[in-house]
């Protein structure tokens, strides 16, 4: 029986987390677990990205993201399932298991990008990293076709 469930979620990327959220909805009802749904943004904070934007740019990215992912999470989720959003920075591998670990989930079910064989090489996957240093068990939903 699960008690947490993390889905991390690509905004950026349509329908690769809808079937990653629909399997977390149907493990939430078997067990009565609460999803977590979380976003990860690259560090808008860092210094020489902040140059860059207005002061205010990162809260309202940040709060501009957060009501993209209700939304999705309305679309997704069914109503009798207990949820909660993040909206975190950081690279995405690390800011998932840390976001696992502080909420002591005991699943992570995540989508995993079609990828090309040179970009498997080249810039690796944040589901085989997450697989790879994850103490808890992760799900990880394939692309259709």
């Amino acid at each position: 029986m699960y008690h947490h469930i993390l889905v991390p979620v690509d905004l950026n990327e349509q329908g690769f987390a809808d079937k990653a959220t629909q399997l977390a909805v149907w493990h939430a009802q078997q067990s009565d677990a609460k999803i977590h749904l979380l976003t990860v943004l690259p560090g808008i904070h860092m210094s020489m990205v902040a140059t860059y934007f207005p002061r205010d740019a990162a809260s309202k990215m940040k709060q501009d993201i957060r009501e993209r992912l209700e939304q999705f999470a309305q679309k997704n989720i069914h109503p009798d399932v207990d949820y909660q959003l993040h909206v975190a920075e950081g690279k995405p591998y690390t800011t998932i298991l840390e976001h696992a670990a502080k909420l002591q989930a005991d699943l992570i079910i995540m989508p995993s990008h079609k990828r090309s064989r040179i970009d498997k090489v080249m810039l690796g996957s944040v589901a085989s990293k997450v697989v790879e240093h994850s103490p808890i068990n992760v799900l990880v939903v394939k692309p259709q076709g």
